[in-house]
């Protein structure tokens, strides 16, 4: 029996149980394996949002940026839509061949230049994601219950580990229980602390701070964007387009309702009130004590959600990478060990939460380089759904993407970064821009890869 024989068979055994190990690495799912709904897609984009992270990015736009409410909240809609936009069609595209999003990822970047997203995505979804939903998720659980703060860490650590190393069926399991229970308290919240929202100014504004602050939620939003075709590789060819509108329209909901809540808690609560070392207690400081409890409950919940998923995609990134391990079930292998990594690194960052700001806008800065390669190449290929060798293949050789990604991201942030840790030529200069790094970088991408790819694929058939 050959490895692919076994792996089929391990497929199909799998079907749709959920508390079985899902198997296999980043192959693509056989056309007699495929179930679910799109609907499901839904719940599984609402439920990882529903967590302080997101709310932090509303925070931010006021308490470090100081805008408005309202200026905020048209800040925080483009940026989420943008996201939202581009997770829907990237989601979509799972189905059509059952293939993860960074193996997708091979075609325009070739099987060994596809390491540069995928290896980053894995590092950043497997350890930066992962230390900042865990390190948040821990401290609710520590206010909640008094309990200390690192075994908080290790308790919420071991539960994320479970969900993403069961896969596929149980992650999306998992979100389902978990979406009524966290809107549900979410919205209560927000139902005491609109009321309490002051709308007029609330402190020195940034220069260009609307910019960096559509460019957080952008960053926030458009983070889950690599890992878009993970959760819906499984779906039948025929819901691709249902499975695509549903993931965007509940990443936009969730994020831009929770973000809204962030810049509406500093606005009642107060800038100079706003406690930057427990910004979690001062969001729940608004409400009464048996809510608050309550919601500290839910963004522990939510942290798990998010990084169940952050872990799964992690695993698959680095599959999508060529990783190979002597078992039929490498990616929950990868999942373990990629989530005790960011255990480590959780636990070393526990009491550095200020660093949330410049992650953001890191995770903007590769995702909008990558974003336009992968939408330029979608536009000039027309390989049939049916060939899978572009994506399969260890011989597919493909210059033009990570040629156009790399530059992309160098000029992009060299010249318009604008945040905490380094302040790009242009920015600096002229700082009523902010950030438009994500702008620029998936613009000169998008050209870049437009150009090179007819140019280099011409020399590489005349050489041939």
């Amino acid at each position: 029996m050959t490895t692919s024989t076994s792996l089929d068979e391990l497929h199909h055994e799998y079907g749709s149980k959920a508390t079985a190990v899902e198997p296999g690495g980043a192959e693509p799912i056989p056309l007699e394996d495929r179930h679910g709904k799109p609907s499901q897609m839904f719940w599984t984009w609402v439920s990882p949002n529903m967590e302080f992270a997101t709310i932090f990015v509303g925070v931010i736009a006021v308490l470090f940026f100081g805008l408005t409410f309202w200026q905020a909240v048209a800040a925080i809609v483009i940026g989420n839509a943008l996201g939202a936009i581009s997770h829907g069609v990237l989601t979509s595209w799972g189905p059509e061949r059952g293939l993860a999003q960074m193996v997708l990822s091979r075609r325009p970047f070739g099987y060994r230049g596809n390491v540069l997203p995928a290896g980053i995505n894995a590092i950043v979804a497997g350890v930066g994601w992962f230390a900042v939903n865990a390190i948040s998720g821990a401290l609710a659980l520590s206010a909640l219950t008094g309990w200390n703060g690192y075994l908080c860490l290790v308790i919420g650590v071991v539960l994320m580990l479970v969900v993403a190393f069961l896969g596929y069926n149980f992650v999306h399991l998992f979100e389902r229980f978990a979406f009524p229970v966290l809107v549900v308290i979410f919205l209560a919240g927000m139902a005491v602390i609109l009321p309490a929202t002051q709308t007029g100014p609330v402190g020195d504004a940034v220069p260009g701070g609307f910019w960096i602050a559509l460019g957080a939620s952008f960053g926030y939003t458009a983070g889950w964007n690599p890992y878009a075709a993970d959760y819906s590789r499984y779906l039948p060819p025929a819901a691709a387009k249902r499975s695509g509108i549903y993931a965007g329209i509940g990443n936009f909901l969730s994020s831009t309702v929770l973000q809204v809540a962030g810049a509406a808690a500093v606005t009642a609560v107060g800038v100079a009130n706003w406690n930057g070392a427990n910004p979690t207690g001062s969001y729940i400081s608004l409400m009464p004590g048996w809510l608050g409890g309550i919601t500290l409950l839910a963004i522990f919940i939510g942290a798990i959600s998010a990084n169940a998923l952050n872990l799964y995609s992690a695993a698959m990134s680095f599959a999508a990478v060529g990783l190979h391990l002597p078992t039929a079930f490498a990616r929950a292998v990868i999942a373990l060990v990629v989530g005790l990594a960011g255990l480590v690194v959780a636990i070393f960052t526990l009491d550095h939460v200020e660093v949330y700001e410049g992650f953001l806008l890191l995770i903007a800065y590769w995702i909008g380089p990558w974003l336009g390669v992968v939408f330029a190449d979608r536009v000039l290929d027309k390989t049939t759904t049916s060939d899978l060798t572009p994506f399969t293949s260890t011989r597919h050789v493909n210059l033009a993407g990570p040629i156009a990604m790399a530059i992309a991201m160098v000029v992009s942030i060299a010249l318009f970064s604008n945040q905490q840790l380094y302040v790009g030529v242009l920015a600096s200069a002229f700082p009523a821009i902010g950030d438009i790094t994500f702008e620029i970088g998936f613009v000169l991408a998008f050209g870049l890869y437009a150009a090179l790819r007819p140019a280099l694929s011409r020399r590489t058939a005349a050489a041939a």
